[in-house]
């Protein structure tokens, strides 16, 4: 499996979502009542927590990067030696 960067606000995201899962599964199975529109301020809080973790962990990755590490999509283009 290839490694990849931790990404802190996917997994806000992802737990958020998976609350809101849990709230309507449990209205499903007849444990509680929960109103439509209970979920709607967990959801959108949650989406506004990860993109502020998200953008945090962006500034603290890009603060520790050396100063000449350049991501591969940005590389300068090689010379064309065609005339």
């Amino acid at each position: 499996m290839l490694r990849h960067e931790f990404q802190p606000g996917r997994l806000v995201a992802g737990a958020f979502l998976a609350v809101a899962g849990v709230v309507y599964a449990g209205d499903a199975g007849g444990l509680w009542e929960t109103p439509w529109f209970a979920v709607i301020p967990v959801v959108i809080g949650g989406l506004c927590l990860a993109g502020a973790v998200g953008t945090l962990a962006h500034g603290v990755r890009r603060r520790r990067r050396p100063p000449d590490h350049r991501p591969p999509d940005t590389a300068e283009p090689h010379a064309d030696t065609r005339s």
